[in-house]
């Protein structure tokens, strides 16, 4: 282990103290003995789901789409790829509000694309679609920076070999390429998913905060607090748990930072 600075503990410490503050406090204001009877609630139950369930088809679709964009982004060089590859990645610093507000101008009813959408007869905004589409937009870039990290650090002499050995793009692809990143593709779906669950600002901006329809764990957390901060606290906690099971497996799993 190498020799630290002994001073840079202190701001070290006061930084995990104040990152940690703010969950102790959730915890020790916690309404224990309501804390089961409201996380089973009808309405509690409800938000779970469709969280669950459109976080399950954003990640879905980050795959499809992101597992693809990944590979052309690390094995392209040009000034057009890599103008693509930042705008794909604007999402990671971009307001989610500010991202609902661009699909709501893209797919609502009066948007560039939704206008015609709607003389179809088909509606997004403000539907269970338009959750998942949000979720996507911001947890896109996630699976997408992951994969391609992997996919450039990783040493591309198998797939040389493959190729003097035969194999066409899509085979060495599927059997030589994606198998050497599948850990980093694992952590990318597990931070996509856990991005796509704890969405907010896209959401309640594109999908409105609709009971049973669009309203998802963390729009009912929000309405909660603004009525009644305490009854808001369980679910929270619910949530918070989550996003620890998510950051513990990701640093955790073998060849991880900080895991060995």
């Amino acid at each position: 282990m190498r020799r630290v600075p002994r001073w840079v503990y202190v701001p070290a410490l006061i930084g995990v103290a104040f990152i940690l503050l703010g969950p102790m406090a959730l915890v020790i204001r916690m309404p224990w003995t309501d804390f089961v009877a409201s996380v089973t609630s009808p309405a509690s139950l409800d938000a779970l789901r469709l969280a669950v369930v459109t976080a399950l088809t954003s990640t879905a679709l980050c795959l499809v789409f992101g597992v693809p964009m990944a590979v052309v982004f690390a094995r392209s060089n040009g000034v057009v790829v890599r103008i693509v590859r930042a705008l794909v990645l604007l999402p990671l610093v971009l307001p989610p509000v500010v991202g609902g507000l661009a699909l709501l101008y893209a797919l609502g009813r009066r948007g560039i694309v939704g206008q015609y959408l709607d003389d179809q007869g088909i509606t997004i905004a403000f539907t269970t679609t338009a959750v998942v589409l949000a979720q996507t937009f911001v947890a896109l870039p996630f699976l997408v920076i992951s994969v391609e990290g992997a996919l450039r650090s990783s040493d591309d002499e198998y797939e040389q070999v493959a190729a003097t050995l035969g194999a066409g793009p899509t085979r060495t692809l599927w059997k030589v390429t994606l198998p050497l990143v599948v850990p980093s593709l694992l952590a990318g779906t597990v931070l996509a998913f856990a991005r796509a669950l704890g969405e907010f600002g896209a959401t309640i901006t594109f999908a409105g905060n609709l009971p049973g329809t669009t309203q998802t764990a963390p729009l009912k957390i929000y309405l909660d607090a603004i009525n009644n901060p305490i009854q808001a606290l369980p679910l929270a906690l619910v949530l918070m748990v989550v996003a620890l099971v998510v950051v513990v497996g990701v640093h955790m799993r073998p060849g991880a930072t900080g895991a060995r």
